[in-house]
């Protein structure tokens, strides 16, 4: 395996690994008690340094509500710059996520516009506060001469289309600060749009949806249709003129999550040129974790908790896998769903979202973002050329954020 495991490490060095979706602006905000403004981004001229420039005491600058180092080791995150180096993370695209809803109360108008701008200004304050290692990407031509030049090419992603309120209008101003996805939904119905996780409304898309879908596209801002009915992946797709991606989901023929994909929105993705970006999630890898997720939803709905209040919900989890230990999910199942995807909508369909800072749970295998090369090695032992690994691991998206851009061009001449 060790053979493998070199090839992987020399196959990152080569092609970009462009991952789908991470949580770490979020993550940092929870650290600053929920207060983006609190957060403080120490910058490497600030951190005391040792031989090798290594930080003499990490725990010196990372003390505090709201200061973090991510030049150095950061514990309690999945996260940081010298991970991303050694996990051969080529891009990133950085969730600017807000949640549906805080302590039990919706997240919406303008109290959502406001929070996803935080979100945007918080990315890219970090971006721009370790230019060494990170840089703002845009197009596809970015990633490409940012990855050259031995950065992590830095992309963001807006995640639940409640951020935007209801309007075109800000969906635009979003696309100008920058982001270049938006998930259509998050746990929770957007009045447009059915949810995964929440009861059927408009049964997929209402026309105002069909019409967020086409102004995403004429702008060249990718539809993610992760988090979203599989309803909602169908209206998209009969209305989508350029690629659509998941950023983060997996398959649901080998786990039966409502996160994951069907087979027969995953057949489309040969048709549109979409990409489903697999992720590590355990409850969206394995099926005991995914039952052991449906179990303590089960039980906050029980005691009037709603289950799609992620930190309510999680507030719950200390005392309900007392009683229920909680399964494990591993790489070699990680793996599988990369095979199914393969399989089903062809190697040119199939990415990677780890979710990393997103799940307070992780697959064996792959903890943290510098665990990438052993799913490669996993893949190549399992008898992947080089050629498919590289389109699994950036190829596939960099050619649908290309056919979007070349389909903005043309839609807006």
């Amino acid at each position: 395996m060790r053979e493998f495991e070199y090839q992987a490490r020399d196959l990152l060095r080569r092609f970009p690994l462009i991952d789908g979706h991470n949580d770490l602006p979020w993550a940092l905000r929870e650290r600053a008690a929920g207060d983006a403004s609190k957060v403080r981004l120490v910058p490497p001229s600030e951190v005391p340094a040792g031989p090798g420039e290594v930080p003499a005491d990490p725990a010196e600058v990372q003390a505090g509500p709201g200061a973090v180092n991510l030049a150095a080791p950061v514990a309690g995150l999945h996260t940081d710059l010298p991970r991303l180096a050694a996990g051969g993370v080529g891009a990133q695209f950085w969730s600017v996520y807000v949640p549906a809803s805080v302590a039990g109360t919706p997240l919406a108008g303008d109290g959502a516009v406001t929070a996803v701008l935080e979100q945007i200004d918080l990315a890219r304050l970090m971006i721009a506060r370790y230019p060494q290692a990170l840089e703002l990407a845009l197009t596809a031509a970015d990633v490409e001469r940012i990855f050259a030049a031995g950065r992590v090419a830095s992309l963001l992603g807006a995640e639940g289309g409640h951020a935007i309120a209801g309007s075109l209008g800000v969906l635009r101003m979003l696309y100008a600060l920058g982001v270049r996805y938006l998930t259509l939904t998050h746990n929770a119905n957007v009045g447009w749009a059915d949810s995964a996780t929440d009861e059927p409304a408009a049964g997929g898309l209402t026309d105002f949806g069909r019409d967020v879908v086409r102004e995403m596209q004429r702008m060249g801002m990718l539809v993610d249709l992760s988090h979203v009915s599989p309803d909602t992946m169908r209206d998209t797709l009969d209305v989508a003129a350029a690629p659509v991606i998941f950023s983060h989901s997996s398959a649901r023929a080998v786990c039966d999550a409502p996160r994951n994909v069907p087979d027969d929105v995953l057949a489309r993705l040969a048709d549109n040129g979409g990409v489903c970006m697999v992720t590590f999630v355990p409850a969206f890898v394995s099926q005991d974790c995914a039952d052991w997720m449906a179990g303590l939803k089960a039980e906050a709905a029980r005691r009037g908790v709603d289950p799609k209040d992620l930190g309510q919900l999680f507030s719950l989890k200390p005392e309900w896998e007392l009683a229920h230990p909680l399964p494990q999910a591993t790489l070699a199942q990680v793996a599988d769903h990369v095979e199914h995807v393969r399989k089903v909508a062809g190697v040119e369909h199939v990415g990677l979202g780890g979710d990393f800072d997103g799940t307070p749970d992780v697959t064996v295998g792959l903890e943290d973002v510098s665990a990438y090369p052993a799913l490669f090695a996993e893949l190549l032992a399992r008898g992947w050329t080089e050629a498919d690994c590289a389109a699994l691991a950036g190829g596939n998206l960099l050619r649908a954020l290309r056919d979007a851009e070349s389909f903005a061009a043309h839609a807006q001449a």
